[in-house]
């Protein structure tokens, strides 16, 4: 009991900086806006469990684009953060391992693909959805980057052993 009330600790916290690091740390874009959220929810799924870790990336981007006034972005990035977690282990003693950074490679392709095919869903266009594709490429990059020197400095102090990860 202990252990599940300190996940869904770690999971709140969790979420309210996958929030806070796609709302307000983001460059605005023609589409919404342009963000590293996508890089914490990745070390979450390096840490937590499925089911918390898809909370924190559904929930933080859903938080990120209600409370920011893109709303209409909210069902994809739901759909497309909490997919992205399947990707990534928390059952290894290191956060960046091979499988997580080869995890890398399917998260973007999902972030890119699935953002444009949503844009172009909401517009009705094909060819205008791909004006956004750069931002979603840019996204994925800056989010890749942000995961592997976080989860560097997290192998670097053991804060995945005092999480309670392995």
């Amino acid at each position: 009991m202990e252990n599940k009330i300190k996940l869904i600790c770690i999971t709140g916290i969790f979420t309210a900086i996958a929030y806070l690091l796609t709302a307000y740390l983001h460059i605005p874009s023609h589409t919404g806006y342009t963000h590293i959220g996508d890089g914490f929810i990745y070390i979450a799924a390096c840490l937590l469990p499925f089911p918390y870790a898809a909370f924190v990336g559904g929930v933080g981007a859903l938080l990120a684009d209600c409370l920011t006034g893109f709303a209409v972005w909210a069902p994809a990035s739901v759909v497309i953060k909490v997919l992205s977690v399947i990707f990534f282990t928390s059952k290894t003693e290191k956060t960046v391992c091979l499988r997580n950074l080869l995890a890398l490679i399917p998260a973007s392709v999902l972030c890119v693909g699935g953002y444009y095919l949503y844009d172009a869903l909401i517009t009705g266009n094909f060819l205008a959805a791909l004006a956004g594709v750069a931002g979603y490429i840019t996204q994925s990059v800056l989010s890749s980057m942000f995961f592997i020197l976080l989860g560097f400095a997290i192998d670097k102090t053991g804060a995945k052993k005092q999480l309670g990860g392995r």
